[in-house]
């Protein structure tokens, strides 16, 4: 398995409270005919596309369990139901996730909704901030958005439920959201504008709550769902394991009708409910053509992340985050967004165009190359929030340490950023101070490879507009080796 997607498996962090009910088939297996053993060409099939469409499922498992679950992790936040606020923005220090976000400082909760739906009450947040609140459930499926674009800056609760409730929605509730999965994340993210605003943000954190649809009604909780003995994770069990983490997280997550086939076939190698014999059971023989298949799976994974979207001057602009209406079992796509970055924003939230080399093809390296990057007057990025230009190491695709501790460059900077005579604004991209003179357009690269992610926050709609993804009106501008 690849490096990068262990390097990929960690983002958020949470709380964990009450087990986990275990998955009952409505037919027991014993009064089920077995279908026929898959022969060895079926096996490596089932496998490839299993991998594909299990990839993102398990790696959103494996977050799960390392910040949820094991204390002893090096990753633990907190339990399931509880917010757990990041109360700074990332640095060089934050290893567990790939491209960190170091505009929004995190606030996060895992939900258990076996038992019962969850409130999420936001507090009123000054209209010229933005944040945002990202529901994500075990698919990766983006299923609803709180927040100044989703629902406005003004307080308000809202009420989260898992599949199979059929209850209804009490007073006060300004809208209903359906996981398709019993655990569902939560992701806040609060635009921090500069270091001294972050006590701000710390008191709008603190009032971000999550509780249970009984402790909102101030009425008695439903029994506790039984207690979950979740399978150990650690990276070196991760390709030799991964079916069978496939097959434990799809106990949480009923079908849609997109997923009949892949569900069938699944199921036919012994993972997910509808299994009639154990995938542990396959022979040596069928076991050596599940690993070919999932490698071509991984193959295939990368081809798609590399076709994906449209190269402009450099940047590859994609859209690839979304919800089950927006995926349409298109699991390829589905695998490629969990490995280029795990939970990211539906497009209208956010768009994140990426640079890893010139116009010309030619890679960026901080180590060969001083690079500027110039906006001309008035084609800064249009967006109704923020935007941000963050550096990343081109291998790790984590931020790298620097003698001035920036890690970006955003719009929040603008007062103090050095605008030349005609009114554009250029950006020093480099391993070594610029200079005295430019040093506040200095934005630090590595000694290797560089991965540069624009980040546009609720992108303008109307021209001029990076919408629709890569055909819009503006475009980012190119990379250039610094004169």
């Amino acid at each position: 398995m690849p490096k990068r997607l262990l390097a990929l498996i960690a983002v958020i962090a949470v709380l964990m409270g009450a087990g986990c009910a275990a998955y009952r088939e409505a037919v027991p297996p014993t009064e089920r005919a077995a279908p026929a053993a898959p022969d060895i060409v079926d096996v490596r099939a089932i496998a490839e596309e299993g991998f594909i469409y299990g990839l993102p499922i398990v790696m959103n498992y494996a977050v799960m369990y390392m910040y949820c679950v094991d204390r002893t992790s090096g990753q633990y936040k907190a339990p399931f139901n509880r917010i757990f606020n990041e109360r700074r923005a990332f640095s060089h220090k934050d290893t567990g996730i790939i491209t960190p976000n170091g505009d929004t400082p995190y606030s996060m909760a895992w939900l258990d909704l076996r038992t019962e739906p969850f409130v999420i009450s936001v507090p009123a947040v000054e209209k010229k901030r933005y944040y945002a609140v990202m529901l994500n459930d075990g698919n990766t499926f983006n299923y609803g958005y709180i927040g100044s674009r989703a629902t406005g800056n003004d307080a308000g609760s809202f009420l989260v439920a898992g599949p199979g409730w059929d209850g209804r929605a009490p007073a006060g509730i300004k809208k209903v959201f359906r996981s398709s999965t019993q655990f569902s994340l939560v992701v806040f993210r609060t635009q921090l504008f500069h270091a001294k605003d972050m006590p701000r943000v710390e008191k709008i954190q603190s009032g971000y709550k999550v509780q249970p649809l009984s402790a909102h009604l101030r009425r008695p909780a439903p029994s506790p769902a039984p207690a979950l003995a979740f399978p150990a994770f650690t990276p070196d069990l991760l390709k030799e394991n991964f079916f069978e983490y496939l097959d434990f997280a799809l106990q949480f997550a009923p079908p849609g009708p997109e997923e009949t086939d892949i569900r069938a076939k699944l199921a036919r190698i012994g993972v997910g409910p509808g299994k009639t014999r154990s995938f542990r059971d396959l022979s040596p023989e069928q076991k050596i053509e599940v690993e070919i298949g999932m490698k071509s799976g991984d193959r295939m994974v990368d081809e798609k992340i590399a076709a994906l979207g449209r190269d402009i001057n450099g940047w590859r602009v994609a859209s690839a985050f979304g919800n089950r209406e927006f995926y349409n079992g298109d699991w390829l796509l589905r695998a490629a967004a969990a490995r280029m970055g795990i939970y990211g924003n539906d497009a209208e939230e956010a768009l994140y165009p990426a640079a890893k080399t010139l116009a010309n093809g030619e890679p960026l390296h901080g180590g060969r190359h001083n690079y500027t990057l110039t906006f001309k007057p008035g084609q800064l990025p249009p967006v109704n929030a923020f935007w941000s230009i963050t550096m990343y190491d081109g291998g790790t695709q984590l931020p790298i340490k620097n003698p001035i501790d920036r890690y970006l460059v955003n719009s929040g900077m603008l007062p103090m950023l050095k605008k030349n005579r005609d009114g554009s604004l250029t950006i020093y991209i480099q391993k070594n101070s610029p200079g005295k003179d430019r040093e506040s357009n200095w934005l630090p690269a590595p000694n290797g490879p560089i991965h540069l992610v624009m980040r546009l926050y609720w992108p303008k709609t109307a021209p001029p507009s990076i919408l629709p993804p890569g055909q819009g009106t503006w475009q980012p501008p190119a990379i250039v080796k610094a004169k």
